[in-house]
């Protein structure tokens, strides 16, 4: 069954001079300021589309790193992934970097390479995001 989320953002003013409220709807945990210099310069408190952008595509891909790795017999004790997103005004979204650390016995540095790079390709954030270059870097702890 497919499922809907929904994010709400109310802005006034122009780019430059305005600020605005992008508000979670689907899971109300939270309402979060946003600015031009949030975005193009220093957050100073604030978010910015490429930091949603990034925790989307930072828990998307945990949890298709998390089901690969289970559905090959070799279930994470842990996954820590970040995603940095780059944003160069004038231009856009430039590139992303996922990099992850996960803790899975008896799996191969190998083998924890394949499921990342299956990971990366298939998580329905990824895909998404399939205009943009993202790279992976993948470390697989003792």
């Amino acid at each position: 069954m497919a499922t809907t989320r929904t994010a709400t953002t109310n802005w006034e003013g122009s780019l430059m001079e305005g600020a605005g409220k992008v508000n979670l709807d689907s899971s109300g945990v939270g309402t979060f300021d946003l600015t031009w210099p949030s975005r193009a310069e220093s957050p100073e408190g604030r978010t910015s589309p490429e930091e949603l952008i990034a925790a989307a595509h930072s828990a998307c891909f945990s949890m298709a790193l998390s089901h690969g790795l289970a559905g090959a017999g070799t279930p994470p004790e842990t996954v820590r992934t970040s995603a940095d997103v780059t944003f160069q005004p004038g231009t856009g979204i430039t590139g992303i970097v996922l990099k992850v650390q996960a803790r899975v016995p008896g799996l191969s540095a190998e083998g924890f390479q394949e499921a990342a790079t299956t990971a990366k390709e298939n998580c329905p954030v990824s895909q998404a995001l399939a205009g943009v270059t993202i790279t992976l870097e993948a470390e697989l702890l003792d």
